[in-house]
C-alpha cells in the first residue's frame, strides 16, 4: 500500500489484495473506505480501458455474510462517484451477476468471500465481457492506488469517511431489481426439458448459500421432486473442495431426514457461499451402505466436470493443475484437447480464450477442482442452447450430473462408476501466515522458466536438489516411492513411480496451505492427505519447518 494513511483515521489501514479470483481480506480490515477505494479504482480502470462507457450501469449483488450489506452501500457510493449508475440485483449467485452484466454489456461488482469463513469477505469486479483476468490486475492496482492517494489526501472535513473508515452518510441501496435472478433461472429452465429430472428426488442443502432459493426453483421447474433442508441464519463456510468428516456427517443426516416419509432421495446438492461451486452427493439404498452404514457418496468437483464435458460433447478443455488426473486420462481417451493451467478461474478463462483464438472446435469449456464450470462457447442441450458463460458456475454441473442419471434411468453412482479409476482428496492447514507460504514456495520452486521435469532424462541441477529435498518429506515410511516427475506451474506437484500424486500449494486468498492427492484407490488418496495434515509433524508442517529461522 503506497502513501501515508490520512491523519483523520485512528487506525492503520490494511489494503485488500488479489487472490486466485477477486479481492479478499478480513472483515475488520475491509472498511467502507477500503471497499470504496478498490471499487472506484476498478471502475476507473474499466472506463479508461473502454470496457464500459461513462454513465453505464454497474450490476451490484452480494452473498449472505453478515458484513455484505454494509459493504454494498460503500460499493454503491463508489459506483456513483465513478460516474456510473447502479442496478441492485440483490442477493444472487456470482454467475447470475456475471451473466446479467455480460448480457447488458455492463460491469458488475459482487461482494462475497465465496467459501472462506464469515470473518473474511471480498469484492469481485467483473468486466462487461466476463471476469477480470490476471492481465487486468496491474492496471486495476494502479488506479486503486491513485484513488487511495486522492482519498488519503483529503482533510477530515472534506472526507466522506469518519475516523473508523466508515461512511458518514449511508445512502440506502436502490430497490432490488429481479431481472438478473429471473434471467439466470430462465437460462437453465429453457435449456433442459421440463421433464428432464422427472422421477428424481433431490435434497437441496440450503445452509447459507446465496443461491439456496434459486436452485430449488430451477430443479423443480425441470421435473425434480425437491426437498429443502438445512437452512441456516448463521453463515456456514462450505468449501466444496474439502468435504470430509463432519461435512459428510451433515449430508448423511440430511439424507436420513429426507426419507422419513419412506421415500429415498437420489441425491443431495448444494453450493458454496456465493453459489459458484457445486456440491453433489449420491444417496444409495441401505443395502449398498458403506463403512459405518454411510449411504452418502460425494464426488469431487473435478470429476463432476468430466460428466458435464461429456454431456456437452466438449472438444477443448481447460482445467487447473490441481484437477484429478482422471480428467487427463478421459480427455485423452476421447481425443479432446486438454490445457492445464495455474489455479484460479482467470487462468482457466485465459486458456479458454487462447483456444478460441486458435480456432479450436467448439464446445470449449473449463472447470476447476472445486467443480465450478465455465463455458467458453454456446452449447446445445436437449431443451435449447446455453449461452457461453466464462465464469465459475455451480448450477450447470449439478443439473448435468442429475440429468445424465435421469436420462438413463440409472443411479448417479453408476454414471460416476464409468469414470477413470483415479481417486482424489484434498485438505488444508488453516492460519498458516502468507509470508510463511510465500517463503516456502520461494524455497521449493527452482528459478527459470521450466515448470515441469521428468526424471527419466537429464535435468538441471536445481531440480535434482529439489527432488532430494522432497524425498526427505515424502518418505517410504509414508508409502511413497521414487519421485518421477515434478511440476511447479502452481505450487509443487509431485508424481511418484507408483502413480501417486501429491500437490502442495498456498491458497490464493487466505492464510492456508493446501494439499491435493491422486491415487489408484480412495484409501491411498485419503492417507496422503491425512499424513499431509497430521499435527505436529505431518508433511505440510515438515515443509513449513524448512522456512523456520
Amino acid at each position: 500500500m503506497s502513501g501515508q494513511a490520512p491523519s483523520f483515521l485512528d487506525y492503520t489501514p490494511v489494503a485488500l489484495s488479489f487472490g486466485t479470483s477477486g479481492l479478499r481480506g478480513l472483515v475488520k480490515d475491509i472498511t467502507d473506505l477500503e471497499a470504496y477505494i478498490n471499487v472506484k479504482g476498478g471502475l476507473r480502470y474499466l472506463l479508461a480501458a473502454g470496457d464500459i462507457p461513462p454513465g453505464r450501469r454497474v450490476i451490484l449483488a452480494g452473498d449472505l455474510r453478515p458484513s455484505t450489506d454494509r459493504l454494498l452501500i460503500a460499493v454503491a457510493r463508489a459506483v456513483a462517484d465513478a460516474g456510473c449508475g447502479a442496478e441492485n440485483a440483490g442477493k444472487i449467485p456470482t454467475p447470475a451477476l456475471v451473466a446479467r452484466a455480460m448480457a447488458e454489456r455492463c460491469a458488475g461488482v459482487m461482494v462475497t468471500g465465496s467459501h472462506i469463513p464469515f470473518d473474511r469477505n471480498g469484492i469481485k469486479i467483473n468486466r462487461s465481457v466476463g471476469e477480470v483476468l490476471k492481465s487486468d490486475e496491474a492496471g486495476i492496482t494502479r488506479e486503486v492506488e491513485r484513488v487511495r492517494a486522492e482519498e488519503y489526501g483529503r482533510s477530515a472535513g472534506e472526507s466522506a469517511f469518519d475516523s473508523k473508515g466508515g461512511l458518514k452518510t449511508r445512502t440506502p441501496l436502490p430497490p432490488v431489481d429481479r431481472a438478473a435472478e429471473e434471467a439466470y433461472v430462465r437460462r437453465y429452465v429453457s435449456a433442459f426439458p421440463g421433464d428432464a429430472l422427472r422421477g428424481m428426488r433431490v435434497v437441496v442443502y440450503q445452509h447459507s448459500a446465496v443461491g439456496r432459493d434459486i436452485l430449488p426453483r430451477i430443479l423443480g421447474a425441470i421435473g425434480a421432486d425437491v426437498v429443502v433442508l438445512g437452512r441456516s441464519d448463521a453463515f456456514i463456510a462450505l468449501d466444496t473442495e474439502n468435504v470430509v468428516g463432519g461435512q459428510l456427517d451433515v449430508l448423511e443426516a440430511l439424507a436420513i431426514a429426507a426419507e422419513r416419509d419412506g421415500r429415498r432421495p437420489h441425491a443431495i446438492v448444494s453450493t458454496d457461499g456465493d453459489s459458484d461451486r457445486p456440491l453433489v452427493a449420491a444417496v444409495v439404498p441401505v443395502a449398498e451402505a458403506g463403512p459405518a452404514g454411510r449411504r452418502v457418496r460425494f464426488l469431487a468437483g473435478d470429476l463432476l466436470g468430466i460428466v458435464v464435458a461429456e454431456l456437452l460433447s466438449a472438444r477443448a478443455v481447460a482445467v487447473p493443475i490441481s484437477a484429478n488426473d482422471a480428467v487427463e486420462r478421459r480427455m485423452r481417451e476421447r481425443g479432446v484437447l486438454l490445457r492445464r493451467t495455474k489455479i484460479g478461474s482467470p487462468y482457466v478463462i485465459a486458456a479458454i480464450d487462447a483456444m478460441k483464438g486458435e480456432g479450436r472446435d467448439a464446445p470449449i469449456v473449463g472447470w476447476e477442482a472445486n467443480g465450478g464450470f465455465l463455458t467458453g462457447s454456446d452449447v446445445a442441450l436437449p431443451g435449447g442452447t446455453l449461452a457461453a458463460l466464462p465464469t465459475r458456475d455451480s448450477t450447470l454441473p449439478i443439473l448435468a450430473n442429475l440429468f445424465a442419471a435421469a436420462r438413463e434411468g440409472t443411479a448417479l453412482t453408476q454414471i460416476w462408476g464409468r469414470l477413470p479409476a483415479r481417486f482424489g482428496q484434498s485438505g488444508l492447514l488453516d492460519e498458516v501466515p502468507v509470508e510463511v507460504t510465500r517463503a516456502l514456495m520461494a524455497r521449493l520452486v527452482p528459478p527459470g522458466e521450466v515448470v515441469e521435469v521428468d526424471f527419466a532424462g537429464a535435468v538441471p541441477p536445481a531440480w535434482n536438489e529439489l527432488r532430494t529435498l522432497l524425498a526427505r518429506v515424502f518418505v517410504p515410511a509414508l508409502g511413497f516411492d521414487d519421485i518421477v516427475r515434478i511440476n511447479v506451474v502452481d505450487g509443487v506437484r509431485v508424481t511418484f513411480k507408483s502413480g501417486d500424486v501429491a500437490h502442495v500449494r498456498p491458497s490464493g486468498n487466505a492464510p492456508q496451505l493446501r494439499i491435493y492427492a491422486n491415487s489408484d484407490s480412495q484409501e491411498r488418496a485419503d492417507r496422503i492427505v491425512t499424513d499431509g495434515l497430521r499435527e505436529p509433524d505431518g508433511i505440510l508442517r515438515t515443509l513449513v519447518s524448512f522456512c523456520a529461522p
